[in-house]
């Protein structure tokens, strides 16, 4: 792996696309090396609790000051070390409400998949709820924002009279999520086979219907 060390701070930007952390633009390289570092710890048998950012930089060639201006501590940097490696959020199409669920629930389903083949995330996954700041960190920057990503799909849904206006925006959005979350976290087993998102949001829609 190669060696990364610090030349220096350059001066903060004034309006830095993608919000840099610290005020300082990001080195992809550098952020790689210490994904790479944390990587390469954990898949040698480190728990979450032992990998310090001491050892990430160390293993990353790099010094703990540029770990500090990327993030504000441990916990989001595994976060966005996830992020990194789950698929990314989908872009919803905005057509129907159908047609944003079935988005939804397809990244899912890759996400359901991606645990079951990686080992990187079924070890993390595997740890991080015996760590409240970091499944906390987790819960507010990836769950809640797909949550809401599904919440405002249903009210869009209601609007276009595509379902009934006397549901529960949250029991829908349940209703919706619920059996991939089941097939994926309660029955880590069972299939997660293409087509699935769409019998799950079929199903549910036929519920939900206006009544004649």
């Amino acid at each position: 792996m190669s060696q990364h060390t610090d030349t220096g701070v350059p001066a903060p930007a004034a309006d830095c696309p993608g919000g840099a952390r610290r005020g300082r633009p990001r080195s992809e390289a550098a952020e790689q090396a210490i994904f790479d570092a944390a990587i390469g710890l954990l898949e040698s048998g480190l728990a979450l609790a032992d990998v310090s950012i001491e050892k990430i930089a160390r293993t990353a060639g790099v010094g703990k000051a540029t770990i500090y201006r990327r993030w504000p501590g441990k916990e989001e940097l595994f976060v966005d070390l996830l992020r990194s490696v789950e698929p990314p959020d989908p872009v919803l199409p905005g057509t129907s409400l159908r047609d944003d669920f079935v988005a939804l629930l397809e990244t899912m389903r890759q996400r359901g998949l991606a645990k079951r083949t990686s080992a990187l995330l079924h070890n993390v996954f595997s740890q991080m709820q015996l760590y409240p700041r970091l499944w906390d960190a987790y819960h507010n920057t990836v769950i809640e924002p797909r949550r809401r990503m599904g919440l405002d799909a249903i009210r869009r849904g209601i609007e276009r009279g595509e379902i009934r206006a006397d549901l529960d925006v949250e029991m829908v959005n349940d209703l919706f999520v619920g059996p991939l979350l089941l097939r994926s976290v309660i029955r880590p087993g069972a299939t997660l086979e293409p087509g699935l998102p769409e019998e799950i949001v079929d199903t549910v829609m036929d519920g939900l219907r206006p009544r004649v």
